[in-house]
């Protein structure tokens, strides 16, 4: 895709539903007892993955538009799979389902795409190990395919050495079958969406500091589920309105859920314009209308337990950062490399191409902003986030940017491009 520099952007913009949100509420109507409505439910790649694989559990699962209507089987009512079930690219189907699939009286078979296939799971793999799952990484090497034999599990108390919300859920999970109370404990509070939705939907759990606890589950109960707007697929038109001359952009209804809106408070101290608007919501998600205006802008450290409410944000803050003037520092944030791609050092490798003063640290980067950017031929690596922040950095460099494998913006966000060049 060719992609050039643009005059202003404004108007309003909706996005898709929350893919964290999407995922949990299949998941956990799939295993309530009656029917769970999702409205809002983000229909990208990685979330009908998930839908396909309870669908394979024998889960009926009707979609209507953006409503997804679950008839869910109870706690201990899935049915073993005839076939692999597949999670395509989604990190999220195939560790919270290791978490699922480790209770059954059956054997399962997770496998993915070459992506996944690269991914570690030894970060859930370990602690439902733990909780006496028997899980094996086919290959050997820590990775997808998975093969998950059902067993009994037990209670535990985990510390787990990464602040990660699938490693969390995951565990979280298989609590619900275990025989006593099971208990994670963060470096740093990561993103509460499991936490809040196993409440409604009845589950017993409490949460203490960076510790939470679950009890054994008899049942659960359908629920209705409204999914806000992703404020992951927000942040690529907060930071394009941030640094678009002229330009003022309102994303509406955004999720705006403290453990990830760390953007907001970000973007603020770098000096952008933003005006949050809370809407009211009695389910645990707020969501807000949230405007921001181009500003000046100026360097910011980034680190420490801010980090996991940002760090699927932290590519679009790297093309914040080249616009800013000054020194930003991004630390803490070794999980980056771990993602669909090395995060770290694809976004460098793309905007240093661009003409960007910018550097790959170990835990993060470092961005001298105040550089023209100018176009190149960038590669997304078939990461929809680096492929949705490269475009905003292209819309702001002089000259025709090449973004290779943009396309795969469909994992989450199916209408990026028509959104954005819609607000041009």
């Amino acid at each position: 895709m060719n992609i050039t520099r643009v005059k202003s952007l404004s108007g309003t913009v909706r996005v898709p539903g929350d893919k964290s949100i999407s995922h949990r509420g299949v998941m956990l109507g799939a295993l309530a007892k009656g029917q769970t409505e999702i409205q809002g439910f983000l229909m990208g790649a990685d979330c009908l993955s998930t839908i396909e694989c309870f669908r394979k559990l024998g889960v009926k699962i009707n979609l209507y538009s953006d409503t997804v209507v679950v008839k869910g089987l109870g706690l201990r009512g899935l049915r073993p799979p005839i076939h692999t079930l597949d999670v395509g690219n989604s990190g999220t189907t195939t560790r919270l389902m290791s978490g699922i699939l480790a209770a059954q009286q059956f054997t399962s078979k997770l496998d993915g795409d070459a992506s996944i296939r690269k991914r570690p799971m030894n970060r859930v793999i370990l602690p439902l190990s733990e909780m006496g799952a028997d899980i094996t990484s086919d290959g050997g090497n820590g990775c997808a395919p998975l093969t998950i034999n059902g067993r009994p599990l037990h209670g535990i108390s985990y510390t787990s050495p990464v602040a990660s919300a699938q490693v969390k859920s995951a565990i979280l999970f298989a609590g619900l079958y275990a025989d006593g109370d099971t208990a994670v404990t963060e470096p740093y509070v990561s993103r509460n969406h499991t936490e809040l939705m196993l409440k409604n939907f009845g589950a017993d759990i409490r949460v203490l500091g960076k510790t939470v606890t679950v009890s054994p589950a008899e049942e659960l109960y359908g629920q209705t589920v409204t999914v806000p707007g992703d404020i992951s697929s927000a942040a690529y038109f907060m930071v394009a309105a941030a640094i678009t001359p002229n330009s003022e952009i309102t994303v509406k209804n955004v999720g705006i859920n403290p453990t990830r809106a760390g953007i907001i408070d970000v973007m603020k101290e770098m000096g952008a314009d933003i005006k949050v608007e809370e809407n009211t919501r009695a389910d645990g998600e707020p969501s807000a209308d949230i405007t921001v205006k181009s500003s000046a802008l100026h360097g910011v450290t980034i680190g420490g337990e801010t980090i996991p409410t940002l760090i699927d944000e932290i590519p679009a803050l790297a093309v914040l950062a080249c616009f800013a003037e000054g020194t930003t520092v991004i630390r803490d944030a070794e999980e980056l490399k771990v993602k669909e791609s090395n995060r770290i050092d694809i976004m460098v490798k793309n905007l240093a191409a661009m003409g960007a003063d910018i550097e790959a640290t170990e835990d993060g980067m470092i961005i001298h902003g105040g550089k023209e950017l100018h176009g190149a031929v960038v590669d997304s690596v078939k990461d929809h986030r680096v492929a949705m922040s490269m475009a905003v950095a292209a819309m702001n460099a002089d000259g025709e940017t090449d973004l290779i494998d943009a396309h795969c913006v469909k994992i989450s966000y199916p209408h990026f491009y028509e959104d954005m060049q819609r607000l041009t």
